[in-house]
């Protein structure tokens, strides 16, 4: 019951949101900047930003909150919180930045530091994607809802994988055990192309190089509702709070369970998985 309350006015607060970097996105009225870790940030995530933790802060304002864009609290206060909205205002800034439209607004609610509700919204197709834990996956595209389900992939089928557009493909072509025929689709946004696993227009996203627990937290929740999985290289669970920085290892976004993923896929240790 408390989810399903919850569900509604969250999405409502990521559309709100996603109006606003649609609006600055075609208005090109924004400043951009390199953060810290060199990644770009720009004036409509911080806009974004406040928008969603206003709408959060009002809706339940007893839950803290963590943003990318915003000071994260330390690991000793964080580690005692029983549930936290963890959000992303936008995911896929360099898309934003490159006008190419692919990017999102992230929020989940994560309880006992695992996803319980995710709700993602791409403002340039109009397209919800949300799930509450036990309650199933849904795409809403304007008013029409469809319930999603991961691709139902036999032996033998071309092997979809969804891939960055900004990225070289060859590093995954190197984690493929088999002659499989693959067919690579190209999407911005991390959360985007787990999304398409989850409604099964593609089997599995193997994501390579730096992300933080914002960008799985969502769509965590919204792809194992839809039947799939996310497991870092060494297919073991990713984990949540329980680091002193939120970043994740290198992942797999998985779809339906009882594909032989270990016989596709390399499971693959880094020195970045060692540090973690």
């Amino acid at each position: 019951m408390f989810l399903s309350r919850l569900l509604e006015p969250v999405k409502a607060a990521a559309k709100e949101a996603g109006a606003t970097l649609w609006q600055l996105y075609q208005s090109g009225d924004f400043q951009q900047q390199q953060k810290a870790d060199q990644s770009p940030v720009t004036s409509a995530d911080l806009a974004a930003n406040r928008i969603i933790i206003e709408r959060l802060s009002e809706l339940t304002p007893d839950i803290p909150i963590i943003s990318e864009e915003s000071k994260l609290a330390p690991l000793m206060q964080r580690q005692h919180w029983p549930r936290y909205w963890l959000i992303d205002p936008m995911d896929g800034t360099q898309e934003f930045v490159a006008r190419s439209g692919d990017f999102a607004v992230s929020i989940a609610l994560v309880e006992r530091d695992w996803p319980a509700l995710g709700v993602i919204y791409w403002p340039k197709e109009d397209i919800l994607y949300y799930a509450s834990r036990g309650n199933g996956a849904f795409k809403q595209q304007r008013n029409l809802i469809n319930r999603i389900r991961v691709n139902q992939h036999h032996q033998g089928d071309t092997l979809k994988i969804a891939v960055s557009r900004r990225q070289p493909l060859q590093p995954i072509i190197d984690l493929l055990n088999s002659e499989h025929a693959v067919e690579y689709i190209a999407l911005g946004s991390c959360s985007l192309k787990s999304c398409l696993v989850a409604e099964g227009k593609a089997d599995c996203y193997l994501r390579l190089g730096p992300t933080g627990e914002w960008d799985t937290g969502a769509v965590h929740v919204i792809v194992e509702e839809a039947g799939g999985k996310i497991l870092d290289s060494e297919f073991t669970p990713l984990s949540y709070n329980q680091r002193d920085t939120l970043a994740n290892p290198d992942f797999m976004v998985m779809g339906q369970a009882s594909t032989p993923w270990p016989d596709l896929i390399k499971a693959r240790r880094t020195e970045r998985d060692l540090s973690l």
